[in-house]
C-alpha cells in the first residue's frame, strides 16, 4: 500500500473545506458545540456507511471486471487532479451561509448527497485500498478508519472554526496552493 500517499490524500481531502466541515463550523458558532455534536455524530455514522458502500461497490467492480483497476485508477487520479486545481485556484467566491439544523439525521443524510464525500469514497477505496486489500473485514476496518478521520475533521472545524477562518483569510492563497500540490502528488503516486 502507498501509505504516505494514502495518509496525505485522506488528510488533505478530509480537513479542507467541504459541506461537512463548513456546516459543522457554522453550527458550532450558532448553536454551540454540544448541539453540534449530534450533527457531527450523524456525519460520522453516515460517512462510515458511505465508505462501506464505496468499498463494496469497488470490490464488486474489481471482481466482475478485473481490467477496471486501470480505469478506476485513471478516474481517481483525474479527480484528484481536478481537486488539486479547485483547491489551488479557488473561484474567489466565499462559501454560502448554510442554514442547516444541527441534528443527527441532517449529518447522516448529508453524506448521501455530498458529492465531495461520495467521490472521495470511490477514489480513496479504488486508488489506495482495493488494489491491496479485498477482505470484507479489512474493508470494514478501513471504512471505520476513514469515518474516524472524518469525525476528527468535522470536530476540529467545530472546535477551531474561528481560528481556521482567521488563518485562511490571512494565508488563503499559500494554504490553497500547498494543499493543491499535495493532491497532485497523491494523483501521480497511484502509478508509482
Amino acid at each position: 500500500m502507498l501509505l504516505f500517499s494514502f495518509v496525505l490524500y485522506v488528510f488533505v481531502t478530509s480537513f479542507t473545506p467541504g459541506p461537512n466541515n463548513i456546516i459543522s463550523m457554522s453550527n458550532a458558532s450558532r448553536f454551540g458545540l454540544k448541539a453540534t455534536f449530534r450533527f457531527i455524530f450523524g456525519v460520522t455514522v453516515g460517512f462510515f456507511l458511505l465508505m462501506l458502500l464505496c468499498s463494496y461497490f469497488n470490490l464488486v467492480l474489481y471482481q466482475l471486471i478485473p481490467k477496471i483497476k486501470l480505469a478506476l485508477s485513471i478516474l481517481g487520479s483525474l479527480y484528484m487532479l481536478y481537486l488539486a486545481y479547485k483547491t489551488a485556484m479557488p473561484s474567489g467566491k466565499k462559501s454560502a451561509n448554510y442554514d442547516q439544523s444541527s441534528t443527527f439525521m441532517t449529518g447522516l443524510i448529508l453524506q448521501f448527497i455530498n458529492p465531495k464525500g461520495i467521490l472521495y469514497g470511490i477514489t480513496v477505496v479504488s486508488a489506495f485500498i482495493i488494489p491491496f486489500y479485498q477482505s470484507g473485514w479489512v474493508l470494514t476496518l478501513f471504512s471505520l478508519l476513514l469515518a474516524l478521520v472524518g469525525f476528527m475533521s468535522t470536530l476540529s472545524w467545530a472546535l477551531f472554526g474561528a481560528l481556521f477562518q482567521k488563518f485562511l483569510s490571512r494565508h488563503e492563497r499559500i494554504f490553497n496552493l500547498c494543499m493543491g500540490l499535495l493532491l497532485v502528488y497523491c494523483a501521480f503516486s497511484v502509478y508509482l
